[in-house]
């Protein structure tokens, strides 16, 4: 059975709040899970901690072989639990082929009035 450390939504609509829990990878994002160790409340602002996390229980868990998700695993590199490599895709950065087109056009554009 592999083991998920993932986030459970809780709370009403366009109110959101959720629970990290311990479930089976195989169970539904709300649906039955085996242990929770913290909260997530997004609704907070900025500058106050939006989580709350049993490091003890967390840390157990990883020692049994369960895996965070991406969301989780970004509290756990912040608490200092688990080490989170940065993603980066630079592919995603690079404006697409109508926009390369729009800017060749304006460029070409703008030489033609400077020569002018």
């Amino acid at each position: 059975m592999s083991l998920k450390i993932r986030l459970a939504r809780r709370g009403t609509k366009k109110r959101p709040f959720y629970q990290i829990v311990v479930a089976d990878a195989r169970a539904p994002r709300d649906g039955r899970f085996i242990e929770k160790i913290g909260t997530y409340n997004p609704m907070l602002g900025k500058d106050q901690k939006r989580y709350e996390i049993d490091v003890e229980a967390a840390k157990a868990w990883l020692a049994k072989g369960a895996q965070a998700t991406d969301r989780v695993a970004r509290f756990f590199d912040a608490e200092g639990l688990l080490k989170r490599a940065p993603r980066n895709n630079p592919e995603k950065a690079k404006p697409g082929k109508r926009a390369e087109e729009r800017a060749a056009a304006k460029a070409q554009k703008a030489g033609e009035s400077a020569e002018a």
